[in-house]
């Protein structure tokens, strides 16, 4: 991928005022080319490790649906999964899908109707924004963004260029999720009074500080870095460790906090906090690398009700004896949902349940297919997603705002009218993205 801004980021008006609303689609003057469901939807991917690659597997399972490009700026994953994919496809004669080191020539691709966004969290906004731009449609791993003004200037993309946008929050997909959140509402449990989310995750007990290092053969750094800070080449930043560091990430917050909390916002039916306060530290590996803490609580201020995260690496026994989950604890029972099901846990008084209880209710299938067969639906119908950007941004800034209470010490007054921190510029500084040049933000 070249330096050179070229005219990529020759956009030709600002920031739209407003925000959209859950379930609404501006309006378009253009139709999209898939426009039916005997087409064939051509898709591709930027940034083809880990979760980028299991959602375009997921995708590619369904009924017209096929992958024409990867990209990745480094060669020896960009090979791999090519081969990868001429076998997943059969080999058929012209299967096999183009190789790109530079996604702003895969967008070029005409041919291309939408890309699913894998790349780590740093590397979110300017793809999306930018595959927007040229008409394509969008499914990008959680978190939306690294920064709240990324996750803004990627709702108004969407919405200014009538783009499905998809994020990788693939609860909102799920059978067994949907039905625990209608129980939740249906009053069964009584007033929520507070929500637990919390993510105890048993890996992490080793990740030694490592020197820097030459690049490796085949890695083009400088553009994997992209808009991040400069900084010498280490393998503790590089590929899935990078999320334990603030230039690309924000660590179990922003990945586990992503899905955890974005259950709760939607059982609440709320976007964003009144306030936030958090407090932690790297406790259990104190010697480890990494910035990121890897134990931390946070209580997010509501006005009718609570909502916390808990977080921790290298244990798993988290509340209700679950490493990961979330719990609508309410005046005659607790909901409790994890990825494997849910359960109603009933209150008692004079040896009565306040209200029935529920055994686990078991997952069936999976979630993540039904979020990619989502996004390909909505695709083709123009409908809005299960996740739609403007979730993904909600959560987004809820997880942000976590990590930014804890990074500076202190409450934060969330004031969502004008996008900012009330009275703490310190906190607003940590709201804004600031980009390396010669990469700049996209301008909407």
């Amino acid at each position: 991928m070249t330096k050179s801004r070229r005219q990529f980021l020759q956009q030709s008006s600002q920031l739209a005022a407003g925000a959209l609303l859950p379930g609404q689609l501006a309006a378009t003057t253009s139709q999209s080319r898939v426009t039916s469901a005997a087409d064939t939807l051509s898709v591709a991917l930027i940034g083809c490790n880990s979760m980028g690659w299991a959602d375009l597997t997921s995708m590619i399972k369904h009924s017209g649906v096929r992958c024409i490009a990867l990209c990745d700026v480094d060669q020896n994953v960009l090979v791999r999964r090519g081969a990868e994919l001429d076998k997943l496809s059969g080999s058929m004669p012209g299967s096999k899908a183009a190789l790109y080191s530079d996604f702003r020539k895969l967008l070029d691709n005409k041919d291309i109707d939408a890309v699913v966004v894998g790349t780590p969290d740093h590397w979110h906004c300017l793809p999306t924004v930018m595959a927007c731009q040229a008409g394509k449609d969008v499914y990008v791993e959680k978190p939306l963004a690294n920064s709240i003004e990324e996750c803004n200037l990627m709702v108004a993309a969407a919405r200014k260029h009538n783009r499905i946008v998809q994020v990788g929050q693939w609860q909102r997909s799920g059978a067994h999720w949907k039905a625990a959140i209608d129980y939740v509402r249906s009053g069964k449990v009584g007033k929520i009074r507070s929500i637990k989310t919390w993510a105890y995750m048993p890996y992490g007990r080793t990740f030694p500080v490592r020197p820097d290092e030459p690049v490796p053969a085949g890695v083009d750094y400088a553009t994997w870095l992209g808009p991040a800070p400069l900084r010498p080449f280490n393998r503790n930043r590089f590929h899935g460790t990078f999320r334990y560091f603030w230039d690309y990430a924000g660590g179990l917050m922003t990945d586990w906090g992503a899905h955890m909390i974005d259950m709760g916002l939607w059982g609440m039916n709320v976007t964003t906090p009144r306030s936030v306060v958090a407090m932690g530290g790297r406790f259990g590996f104190p010697d480890h690398a990494g910035e990121t803490p890897d134990t931390m609580q946070v209580l997010y201020d509501f006005g009718e009700f609570t909502l916390q995260w808990e977080q921790a690496i290298g244990i798993a026994r988290g509340p209700f004896d679950r490493e990961h989950g979330v719990a609508f604890i309410g005046n005659l029972g607790t909901v409790m949902i994890d990825r494997d099901g849910w359960e109603v846990l009933p209150e008692s008084e004079a040896a009565q349940y306040l209200t029935p209880a529920m055994p686990l209710q078991r997952r069936v299938g999976s979630d993540l297919d039904r979020h990619t067969l989502n996004f390909v639906e909505c695709v083709r119908s123009r409908q809005q997603p299960n996740a739609p950007v403007d979730v993904g941004r909600n959560v987004a800034v809820n997880a942000q705002l976590g990590n930014m209470a804890y990074r500076l010490g202190r409450k934060l007054v969330w004031n969502e009218a004008d996008q900012t921190v009330t009275d703490d510029p310190k906190a607003n500084e940590l709201v804004k993205a600031h980009y390396r040049s010669p990469w700049k933000l996209p301008v909407v």
